[in-house]
């Protein structure tokens, strides 16, 4: 008999091949809310459900969950979107697909970059309007990337990924982290163990620190006004590491020369104030948006599954 499980979103096509073949689900493209999943797990007595990371699983729906219900798999790297604590309490395993991303994020983080850094948004525009206007010599000018001091809070996979890439252009890398990288890891990045002493030496700063209670909030009035003025901001973390009034103020008022942002606090009914803004580059959440990695961030998460209950544990335990 195949394993049961429930799938809340929608999900590559090679994933759900695999998903049909594997287990027994009546997965046929729906997205389902918090509630929807529960109810689903408890109908088709599931020991499994796939998740995402646009829906939140908080203490009361994890209490509702059903004893057959042995694992709960998030399709992304961040699980703030789940109560952890009521997983543990409740001995419901939890994991993650945590390496399959670094390398498309990073990717989605330079062009974030090199649109902030060379107005993407604002020429697009301007093509898009049908153009008809030469501009002059003075006008209408992005910055150069390349030699640009780039700081990176958080060196973990993606923020040695982006360093790796920001390297071909020619960047000088900084970087903050809870603990320095041994040599090999730095790959010639110096180290800061004061996120705040490094960021006047930055024309970028570029964040890859998971979201908690050292980190949220860590970009407000203060951090923007120690940047260097005119730097550029990108974001491809999470939004709660942000205040996002500090960081309009900031581009409003040309402290910061542009941002590129792939993350909001709100999601998706993001601050509206942004797109008004013609310094910012956004992107809605697409991080892992490739089918190369959207597809192995499913499997990871079926093998993930398959593993747990098979009685093997977990490949990507969060707790």
């Amino acid at each position: 008999m195949k394993p049961r499980l429930i799938v809340s979103h929608n999900i590559a096509p090679d994933v759900v091949a695999r998903v049909h073949a594997e287990f027994d689900c009546p997965y046929e493209g729906q997205k389902m809310t918090a509630d929807e999943a529960v109810a689903a797990v408890r109908a088709h007595r599931a020991d499994a459900l796939l998740i995402t990371h646009h829906t939140r699983f908080g203490a009361a729906h994890i209490g509702a969950f059903p004893d057959h219900l042995k694992v709960l798999a998030t399709h992304s790297v961040g699980t703030d979107h789940i109560d952890i604590a009521a997983c543990q309490a409740r001995g419901l395993m939890v994991t993650n697909t945590p390496d399959v991303v670094t390398e498309c994020t990073a990717d989605l983080t330079l062009m974030l970059m090199l649109n902030a850094f060379r107005r993407g948004a604002e020429y697009d525009a301007v093509m898009r309007k049908g153009w008809r206007t030469a501009y002059g010599m003075g006008e209408f000018m992005g910055r150069r990337m390349n030699g640009a001091t780039l700081g990176i809070l958080g060196m973990g996979r993606i923020g040695r990924a982006v360093a790796r890439r920001a390297r071909g252009f020619g960047m000088r890398i900084l970087y903050c982290n809870s603990r320095r990288l041994a040599p090999e890891l730095e790959q010639g990045a110096e180290y800061f163990a004061e996120f705040g002493a490094m960021l006047p030496q930055c024309d970028a700063l570029s964040l890859h620190a998971p979201s908690g209670p050292v980190t949220n909030g860590i970009m407000n009035a203060d951090t923007f006004g120690r940047l260097k003025p005119g730097a550029v901001f990108v974001n491809a973390a999470r939004g709660a590491l942000v205040d996002e009034d500090a960081l309009i103020a900031a581009l409003q008022s040309r402290q910061l020369f542009a941002a590129g942002l792939d993350v909001y606090r709100r999601e998706p009914d993001f601050d509206l104030r942004f797109a008004a803004l013609p310094n910012v580059f956004l992107v809605p959440h697409m991080g892992s948006s490739s089918v190369e990695t959207r597809t192995a961030m499913g499997f990871r998460a079926l093998d993930n599954i398959a593993s747990v209950l098979a009685g093997r544990g977990t490949l990507d335990p969060v707790w």
